[in-house]
């Protein structure tokens, strides 16, 4: 895919600002392809950036209109589909990283094949995937693994990526969803991928390497979450990581839309290394990172410093303080 920049992020009505993290980690790892954002009343996120209606931000320059907001099941809310027709009226290309596809919406294929425009269903792999086979590849993997979904393993994998980049390490960093891809310019939804290719698509994802090359991978849901486990168990398998990293939000007590209690570090670290034996024997905990966003600065380095010394692995939170002390005992 090459999804022309810069961009105008429709958050629509999204509730809040978790269910805005693709417009955010556009906004936050790829600022400079952000034209503004555009919103709906009853928003209740905010990028912090320009507001922009679509007229105004094809003025401006703005090449593709991208759907920055989630939600669950990945359906386009019928409010949002004049908008994204008066987008490729206005010549915007359109991209979206909901499950349901653009081209498969009456009245939104039409328009855009009237008017030559583009639309990108970035959720969509565009090639076929072979059963996983289990194979030992060459080079080192990394995967990032939650307590729940939306505690930061995209942001954390990011930040290691460009940790690594800064000492001059041999790095991919290897999108697994919506945003990751829209930050990389390419990767796998890994969550649109049929179950019994998806182990298939993550060995795909992160090839046979040199010996000292680094593939940081985005991870997926939690293992522990009613919704999502099938996808984590996928990528566990299929990455045959040498380390990962638990990331985790200390304040959160439930898991993101169901009731189920938030999962324990100790579990994810045990469930982890035990389910992913099956592809690498060596797989090891490299560190937690903890988004302590909720928290005051002295409550954060008092949680930080309790959970590296309860599990005897670096912590630390990746915005906060960066990723230096998980990238220094990397092997």
């Amino acid at each position: 895919m090459q999804i022309e920049t810069p961009y105008l992020l429709f958050l629509g009505d999204a509730r809040d600002a978790l269910a805005a993290k693709t417009g955010q980690g556009i906004v936050d790892w790829r600022p400079d392809a952000v034209a503004g954002q555009m919103r709906l009343p009853g928003c209740g996120a905010d990028l912090g950036v320009r507001e922009l209606t679509i007229a105004k931000a094809a003025r401006a320059g703005a090449r593709t209109f991208v759907i920055g907001a989630v939600n669950p099941g990945g359906v386009l809310p019928q409010a949002w589909r004049s908008h994204v027709i008066e987008a490729l009226e206005a010549g915007l290309d359109v991209a979206s990283g909901m499950h349901v596809r653009l081209a498969g919406i009456p009245g939104i294929a039409e328009t855009a094949h009237r008017l030559g425009r583009r639309l990108f269903d970035v959720r969509h792999p565009a090639g076929t995937f072979h059963t996983a086979s289990g194979r030992k590849r060459t080079g080192k993997r990394l995967l990032t693994v939650g307590t729940d979904c939306s505690v930061g393993k995209k942001y954390t994998a990011l930040a290691i990526e460009r940790e690594l980049v800064r000492r001059g390490v041999d790095v991919d960093y290897r999108a697994t969803g919506q945003t990751g891809i829209l930050i990389a310019g390419s990767g796998i939804a890994i969550d649109a991928v049929v179950s019994d290719f998806a182990a298939g698509a993550a060995e795909a994802l992160s090839p046979d390497a040199g010996a000292d090359h680094w593939d940081v991978v985005e991870g997926q849901g939690s293992l522990f979450h009613p919704s999502f486990a099938g996808v984590s168990l996928a990528l566990l398998h299929g990455t045959q990581p040498d380390t990962f990293v638990v990331c985790h939000e200390p304040t959160r007590r439930t898991m993101r839309n169901v009731e189920t209690p938030i999962a324990r570090i100790e579990d994810v670290i045990s469930e982890t290394t035990a389910l992913g034996r099956l592809t690498n024997p060596d797989v090891r905990c490299a560190g937690i990172a903890l988004d302590t966003s909720a928290l005051s600065e002295n409550d954060a380095k008092r949680v930080i410093d309790e959970t590296a010394s309860q599990f005897e692995v670096p912590a630390c939170d990746p915005v906060r303080q960066g990723v230096g002390v998980i990238v220094d005992g990397l092997p």
